[in-house]
């Protein structure tokens, strides 16, 4: 069962009653990310977000993890581009714990010096890490390429010249400008009472002193990002080439987005779809190939990865824009469309049987909808796409002129895409 209630300083209370679970998540949800920093300011975000976690006027940063861990729960956090989550996941019993603690991080995290050099370290490992990770670095090459100089292409973790330049204050200054009631969601699932959470999150958020500050400010206005085209070779010495290949797609409300899961999954969601099949089974000419989707509040991407050999890669992209083309030919089996809808309700069924996927379900409806959006809702959504649905849009969005494609490789001077001039 779903309730919401609004406190008086704006804050948000969503809940999903789970009475058959032993276990409840809760989460506060942020709407501040990497998408809302400046150029100065990329991965502050991210870094506040761990700094949380880092002691409190009542807690050391041992303290917090021992509390949790001496219940067996769950206690995380993660920033992505239009929001950050504090979260734990508790047995029942231990709520009372899960509320103490995320609220204390989130009012009263102290952001120490010597806390805030260690975590420096930290990061610059976590962002040297990426970097070494050739399959996920790629798609950070790819958000740059195509967004531009946007916030939304920035990496969340920020880089090495950001993150060695913020001081204590950046972070408190940041934090309290951009931590506001308004932007704030308390999302629990599991055994709960919502009533009871409304009562404890009013007792300990809803006196919140920047209440009133955040109320007599106007929104922050999100631009929509430029978005670009071309190809975009990054050389690294690697032995395979990673590639993105991808262009404009629809945002989290797009009248399309139904249109657009069943696209993104036919062409690319699993061992049966085109891009599995046809690229890997038939051909060997890839281990890895997959297509993949991003929505945001205004704009979106779709596109396809792919990790193969150098003297491949050419031929790889020619048999991406093959399928690419082939869709928006209306060149789809009897059967197709169904098979899709199959796997995406049923992993969308299977995904929502633990109480942090409920969790983070009610929370990102409330960000991107303002309502809860059903599951019901969700399958008939889905059990409603046509082939001509998936054709048109395929149309819409498949232009070679509109294209970005970034590489990862071991490239020599000239290389070039022949296919995509």
């Amino acid at each position: 069962m779903f309730a919401k209630t609004v406190l008086d300083n704006g804050i948000r209370v969503v809940s999903q009653e789970m009475r058959d679970h032993r276990s409840i998540s809760l989460g506060i949800w942020v709407e501040n990310g990497s998408r809302h920093e400046s150029p100065q300011e990329n991965g502050i975000s991210h870094f506040i977000e761990h700094l949380l976690f880092k002691g409190t006027k009542r807690r050391s940063a041992a303290q917090i993890a021992e509390e949790m861990d001496a219940v067996g729960g769950v206690l995380n956090a993660f920033t992505a581009k239009e929001h950050t989550c504090y979260y734990a996941k508790v047995l029942d019993e231990n709520l009372p714990l899960a509320i103490d603690l995320l609220t204390d991080i989130f009012l009263h995290s102290s952001f120490e010096s010597e806390e805030i050099e260690r975590e420096r370290s930290v990061i610059l490992q976590e962002i040297s890490q990426a970097e070494d990770t050739p399959d996920d670095y790629v798609h950070d090459l790819f958000s740059l390429d195509f967004f531009k100089d946007h916030p939304l292409g920035r990496p969340i973790c920020g880089c090495l010249e950001t993150v060695t330049g913020f001081h204590r204050e950046d972070f408190v200054n940041f934090f309290r400008t951009r931590y506001r009631p308004l932007r704030v969601v308390v999302s629990a699932a599991g055994h709960v009472n919502h009533d009871a959470l409304v009562r404890e999150m009013a007792e300990r958020l809803g006196s919140d002193s920047k209440g009133s500050a955040a109320n007599s400010m106007p929104a922050q206005v999100e631009t929509p990002p430029e978005m670009g085209n071309g190809v975009f070779p990054h050389r690294k010495s690697l032995e395979q080439v990673h590639l993105c290949l991808g262009m404009a797609g629809t945002n989290q409300s797009h009248p399309q987005r139904y249109a657009a899961y069943v696209l993104n999954t036919l062409l690319g969601g699993g061992m049966s779809s085109r891009l599995f099949q046809e690229i890997r089974e038939k051909r060997g000419k890839a281990y890895s190939v997959y297509s993949f989707a991003a929505a945001y509040k205004d704009v979106g991407y779709f596109g396809v990865y792919a990790g193969t050999s150098m003297e491949w890669t050419e031929e790889v992209v020619e048999l991406i824009l093959q399928e690419l083309k082939s869709l928006a030919a209306g060149e789809i089996k009897e059967g197709e469309i169904e098979r899709t809808q199959g796997q995406l309700v049923g992993s969308m069924i299977l995904g929502l049987e633990s109480t942090d996927s409920w969790m983070s379900h009610i929370a990102r409806n409330e960000i991107y909808f303002g309502e809860p959006v059903t599951t019901d809702e969700i399958c008939a959504g889905v059990r409603s796409v046509t082939r001509d649905d998936v054709v048109n849009l395929a149309q819409t969005l498949f232009h070679s002129r509109t294209l970005t494609l970034s590489l990862l490789g071991d490239f020599k001077d000239g290389f070039k895409i022949k296919t995509l001039l």
